[in-house]
């Protein structure tokens, strides 16, 4: 057995002296660059330690998911995969996991299981990138092969710690007969350590059960810690069931991450939004403070939410005394297919943001031939604009433009196609304005296009809705295929700013105001675009190639 966690962790008597003060009778520590303070953590420097070490770093089981990787995943070639999306190395992927810096890079993992491309038995995938854009496939990092994650390591957060490691937050799932006889599942919170490729369990795992959990809440449904280090602390926020049947977020902190104590109650759903809400996150941006998570069974609320699994914002204030405090709720993605984001400050100071663009509730939607399935959306960069929730693409992506096709001022009357405009790996922004008051009832944009198929996003100015429309994009399933959502023209005009990658489309909308994304397996020889006018719209069109290593186009 090598060193223990608390053995590794611990600090020099130098280090210590430089680390903030840690206790009840020391002053707040603070939650972001905005300063929201919470009370500060217990000094665990005296505390019990835990004796043991940890279990060696690659058991049986990951090896032999290791071993499959490294023999299938070659074998799927580039051009049956997106140009810059993140993608499992085979089999299934879904919610991502662990979106953090460690050592200047982007480190993902994520839901998977590589023996199939439908759910099963979680695992850990792992990912990297330097650029948001271009993805480096990893070993997988964690398997179920201990008693308390026997049936999954579900979702969690990454860290970096003091000594230069690596710490993995996540929920160990297992199953027991509950009281009545019935196999039910008990969800606790674990950790791992590593170097960015090879993790350690902590032998004394979990390190969250239910007794840490506040009156009511539920040990079925605790679980997707999102782990950050601010000031010399650890928090975590952890969505959990309560008492009333609806989610809540719950926000515990920890001076060795081993020895977890509950801060509050973040907010809770009171079944207003949804029910249990999954995969949150907590942050400061722009002033404000942010809550994200997704909600399981909501019920629609005008064309702001969507029925089934969705996207919640919650925007705000943070007080230590009072916690947190609703100033407003939005949807995140206004699309198809967006589930579970979760953020990462970059080094410069972005929060960005990654999602998996799929959704529960399509995810049987699925070509019969793939040897992967799931993706993550676009890394987005967040900001808050007119007490909205914005998102816009990584700027990464305009250093991977090719020259410039543009068109101005072009009258669409009846549908139209433009020179040098089509493909599906661009970047192109539309830009719709009518040519006079009520000249034209309604604007689609065709993308991924051919005799048989095509997908459309449509606006209706005199609605001030747009939607996304994918009936004809080749899927032969039954599935949701359309979306509207509110927007706002701007003096009468629309920006539009579409980003293709294969087998997606995400839309931006007035710079980030809204975002809409859907996947879709159109056949790649389907690259036209053409615009269309009931009446007559004047349009900007600005499309740029999007070329990738080796000079190619993606």
């Amino acid at each position: 057995m090598g060193m223990g966690i608390v053995d590794r962790l611990r600090k020099t008597p130098r280090e210590k002296a430089a680390d903030p003060p840690v206790g009840p009778e020391a002053r707040a520590v603070r939650l972001g660059k905005k300063g929201i303070a919470i009370p500060a953590a217990p000094n665990y420097n005296g505390a019990k330690q835990i004796k043991g070490g940890c279990r060696p770093m690659t058991s049986e089981a990951l090896q032999k998911a290791r071993d499959f990787e490294a023999q299938y995943g070659p074998r799927i070639p580039d051009s049956e995969r997106p140009a810059f999306h993140a993608t499992p190395t085979v089999g299934w992927m879904n919610d991502p996991n662990g979106f953090s810096m460690y050592r200047g890079e982007c480190h993902l993992f994520y839901q998977y299981h590589p023996y199939s491309n439908e759910w099963g038995p979680m695992y850990w995938g792992h990912l990297k990138t330097r650029d948001f854009l271009r993805w480096e496939r990893l070993p997988a990092a964690l398997a179920p092969d201990e008693e308390y994650d026997a049936s999954g390591c579900f979702s969690g957060g990454a860290a970096e710690l003091p000594d230069g490691r690596q710490l993995l937050m996540y929920t160990g799932v297992r199953r027991v007969h509950n009281e009545e006889g019935f196999i039910q599942e008990i969800q606790t919170q674990c950790v791992a350590v590593g170097d960015g490729v090879n993790y350690e369990k902590y032998e004394d795992n979990p390190v969250l059960d239910g007794k840490d959990l506040p009156a009511g809440g539920s040990i079925v449904d605790f679980r997707d810690p999102k782990v950050w280090r601010e000031d010399g602390v650890f928090y975590a926020a952890i969505a959990n069931r309560t008492e009333d049947d609806s989610g809540a977020v719950l926000l515990y902190r920890s001076a060795d991450c081993l020895h977890w104590e509950l801060v509050r109650t973040l907010d809770r759903c009171h079944n207003q939004y949804g029910r249990m809400w999954e995969c949150p996150d907590f942050f400061a941006l722009d002033g404000k403070q942010i809550i994200i998570t997704s909600p399981q069974d909501m019920t629609p609320i005008g064309l702001e939410f969507h029925a089934g699994n969705g996207t919640l914002c919650l925007m705000g204030r943070y007080d230590r005394d009072t916690g947190f405090t609703r100033e407003r709720a939005q949807a995140i993605d206004y699309g198809l297919d967006f589930y579970a984001p979760q953020t990462l400050e970059a080094p410069d100071g972005r929060r960005i943001m990654i999602a998996w663009m799929q959704n529960w509730d399509t995810v049987g939607g699925r070509p019969f031939h793939c040897r992967w399935f799931g993706q993550m959306t676009l890394p987005r960069e967040l900001s808050v604009k007119n007490g909205r929730l914005y998102q816009a693409p990584v700027r990464e992506l305009e250093r991977c433009r090719g020259p410039a096709v543009v068109h101005r001022h072009v009258l669409v009357c009846g549908e139209t196609n433009l020179p040098g405009v089509q493909g599906r790996v661009l970047d192109m922004t539309v830009t719709v304005r009518p040519i006079s008051q009520g000249s034209y009832r309604w604007f689609r944009l065709h993308v991924a296009k051919d005799g048989q198929h095509d997908t459309v996003i449509r606006y209706r100015p005199d609605q001030s809705t747009l939607k996304i429309d994918r009936c004809r994009s080749g899927l032969p399933h039954d599935i949701v295929h359309t979306r509207s959502f509110l927007v706002t023209p701007r003096g009468g005009e629309i920006e539009l700013r579409v980003v293709l990658d294969r087998f997606s489309v995400e839309v931006f909308v007035n710079g980030g105001e809204a975002a809409a994304s859907a996947v879709i397996y159109t056949r790649q020889e389907a690259d036209a675009i053409t615009f269309e006018a009931d009446g007559q719209a004047l349009i900007d069109v600005e499309k740029y190639s999007l070329v990738f290593d080796g000079g190619k186009e993606g």
